[in-house]
Order: structure tokens, then C-alpha cells, then sequence
């Protein structure tokens, strides 16, 4: 089992662990409402939206964390002014800002001398790279992410069943889409430093698709998507480590493959139940 052990025994990629733990937690939460209410499209919106902030605060030498989480809030903010003020539908608001931030962070990119490296790092995320100061900024945020779960769960649950019923029942549908959003971008924000913007949808969609496959229970499918999503973390490491690959792209490779083999399975388990039995 020295193949198992030997990447585990260094410093940086135990850090990765359990960095990346901290995240596949979080975005198994989210995640599993991001799948229920079909809002993929947002969170890969988020994930591209934050490319202008991290590459200017790359460029101008602030924390890259900040940069994203102040080009995500703005971007969130962006969609729900052309939402209500612009009279856009939602997919159309989000899509309008999704090309007008992608295209101003590679503008950024383009003027900015050898910023390959830096460019890549935001791209896929440098997960062997974490902190122990980042170790504590994923568990502020993935607490925080848990928390605001529970405590909007009867709205959610309320909202992703019908939003006019979720009016009557005094739930405040419109504060549950607020909080939702607000997950969606904690969890992208939070991923950013593992998988980088590109890879973070797969880390945020594919634990939660693969746990669909066996449960329909909102909170044993959370948990259920985090634990595989920690799975993937340890598998990709693995993987990376023994292949030579990028971490971060080699944990969200991991991560869809669980979700295609869970559905895999699930196909072929309503296969035989299907089945008839034979003649005797």
C-alpha cells in the first residue's frame, strides 16, 4: 500500500486533502441544489465571472481571493439589476454578463506581460498549492456555506417545489433565490484556489449528479455528494501524483467519471429490475 501512503506523507499535499475536502463538503451541499433547481448555467456563469477581478488583483498585486469575490458579488448583483430593472429574462441576464466578464478578464490577460503562468493558475487552480492561511479562509467558508443551508432549507425545499406556494406559506421565495445565489457564489469563490475557475463546475455539478442516482432525500444526497466529492479529492490526488497530471483537472476528471459511473449503475440495476423473470 506504499503507493497509497507515499503522496499523503508530504506537507503540501496533505494540505491539498484537506483543503479540497473542505470544498468537496461545501460544493456537495450547494451542488445538490444547484442540480435541483437546474441553475448549472449560473454557476458556470460565476465561475468565468470572477476572471476580471482575480486577474487584475494578480496584476495589481492584491489577494487573488478578494479579486474574485468581489468580481463574483458584482457579477450576482449585475444579473439581478437586468433582471428586474433591464426586464431580461434570467438566462438571458446571466448570459449577456457572462461574455461581458470573461471578455473583460482576457482583455486584462492580453495586456499584462508573462502572465502565462498566473493565467493558468487561474484557469485550473494550483490545489498542491493551499496554505495552512487558506485552510482556515475554506473552513470559515464552508461552516458558513453549511450553516446558511439548514437555515434556508424549509424555503429552498418550498421554492424548488413552487414559488407561488412558497408566497402563501410566508417563505419568502425571492429571499431563498437571494440565499441560494449566495451559496452558488460562496462555493465558487471557495473552489477558486483547488480547481480553478474552469474546473470548478465539475467539482460543484458531478458529486451531486452522481448521488442523485441512489437517493431522491435532499440531506442524505448532500451528504452522499460530499462524500464523494472528498473521494474525488483523495482519487485525483492519487492520480495526479502517480501520473504526473494537473491535480486540479485530474480531481474534476475523477469526480465526472464517479458521476457517469454512478449512472452506469443506476441504468443497469432499473435494467434488471426490469427485467422479467424467467419461466420456470
Amino acid at each position: 500500500m506504499t503507493w497509497l501512503a507515499e503522496p499523503f506523507a508530504l506537507d503540501f499535499v496533505q494540505r491539498a486533502l484537506v483543503g479540497g475536502s473542505l470544498v468537496a463538503i461545501l460544493c456537495g451541499v450547494v451542488g445538490t441544489w444547484v442540480v435541483i433547481r437546474g441553475m448549472a448555467f449560473l454557476g458556470e456563469a460565476l465561475a468565468h465571472g470572477m476572471l476580471p477581478g482575480v486577474a487584475l488583483a494578480t496584476v495589481l498585486g492584491f489577494p487573488v481571493l478578494l479579486g474574485a469575490t468581489l468580481s463574483a458579488v458584482a457579477m450576482s448583483a449585475g444579473i439581478g439589476a437586468l433582471q428586474r430593472r433591464g426586464r431580461l429574462s434570467y438566462d438571458t441576464s446571466i448570459g449577456m454578463l457572462f461574455v461581458a466578464m470573461l471578455a473583460i478578464g482576457v482583455i486584462v490577460i492580453s495586456h499584462s506581460g508573462s502572465f502565462a503562468t498566473d493565467a493558468t493558475a487561474i484557469l485550473f487552480g494550483d490545489i498542491l498549492a493551499i496554505s495552512g492561511a487558506d485552510l482556515v479562509v475554506l473552513a470559515v467558508a464552508t461552516t458558513a456555506g453549511v450553516a446558511l443551508a439548514v437555515v434556508a432549507h424549509r424555503p429552498l425545499v418550498a421554492l424548488a417545489i413552487d414559488p407561488r406556494t412558497a408566497a402563501v406559506l410566508g417563505l419568502a421565495p425571492r429571499a431563498a433565490q437571494t440565499a441560494l445565489v449566495a451559496l452558488v457564489t460562496l462555493a465558487i469563490v471557495a473552489s477558486y484556489q483547488a480547481v480553478g475557475s474552469l474546473l470548478v463546475v465539475g467539482l460543484l455539478l458531478a458529486p451531486a449528479v452522481a448521488a442523485g442516482q441512489w437517493t431522491s432525500r435532499i440531506p442524505t444526497r448532500m451528504l452522499l455528494a460530499a462524500a464523494l466529492g472528498v473521494v474525488a479529492v483523495a482519487a485525483g490526488l492519487l492520480l495526479s501524483w502517480h501520473a504526473g497530471t494537473a491535480a486540479g483537472a485530474s480531481v474534476a476528471v475523477v469526480a465526472i467519471s464517479l458521476a457517469a459511473a454512478s449512472w452506469l449503475a443506476r441504468a443497469a440495476r432499473d435494467s434488471v429490475r426490469a427485467s422479467p423473470l424467467p419461466a420456470t
